[in-house]
């Protein structure tokens, strides 16, 4: 995965890099369509023999039979569609049915706890899924000043990302409109767990 610009002076695990290029690899997919630098990037992924490398191994092959009109369009199926994409992907759909509601509260309460700020170039709420692995990924390497405590960051994770992620994974792997996407379910489904 592509290289972390990492704050000065902060020493991570190989482990804590490679979760952290995880979330960043989720973030980036399904924060924006692909451009062609990212399907490129994605054509050169190689997995190992674990269930995770199988997934992104799978990924790095339909990556190379997918054009950046497809892969904008499978995006744009999935998560805008004409009234609304095929899945939601935020907390607050999947934790109550609706948007907007009593989770978006408590992360936004967690955030501020965290001094973690909106980015003022999102018009996505914040529980948005690429916008929870971006946090994710900030809280390892340390884009709110410091890096976060692993044990906050289990909690952030616990409280915020595992009690639905793994659910909209599924979905994700499911979709009917998933070429590209199916494998970018399987890896975010098999990373949440």
């Amino acid at each position: 995965m592509e290289a972390i610009a990492l704050p000065p002076k902060v020493e991570l695990s190989e482990e804590e890099l490679t979760r952290a290029r995880l979330y960043r690899l989720l973030s980036r997919l399904l924060g924006t369509p692909a451009d062609q630098d990212l399907l490129v990037f994605l054509r050169e992924l190689k997995g190992d023999e674990s269930p995770l490398g199988q997934g992104l191994a799978a990924l790095s092959t339909v990556a190379a039979r997918v054009s950046v009109e497809e892969a904008t369009q499978e995006f744009h199926d999935l998560f805008i569609g004409v009234t609304k994409g095929e899945l939601l992907p935020y907390a607050s759909h999947y934790l109550t049915g609706f948007l907007n509601e009593k989770p978006l509260m408590e992360l936004r309460q967690a955030m501020n706890e965290l001094g973690i700020a909106r980015t003022e170039a999102s018009s996505e709420p914040e529980d948005h899924i690429a916008a929870l692995c971006e946090i994710m990924h900030g809280m390892i390497v340390g884009d709110y000043g410091k890096p976060i405590p692993l044990a906050s960051q289990f909690q952030f994770f616990q409280d915020h990302i595992e009690s639905w992620a793994i659910k909209f994974f599924e979905d994700l792997e499911a979709a009917k409109s998933a070429r590209l996407f199916m494998s970018i379910g399987l890896i975010g489904r098999l990373f949440m767990e």
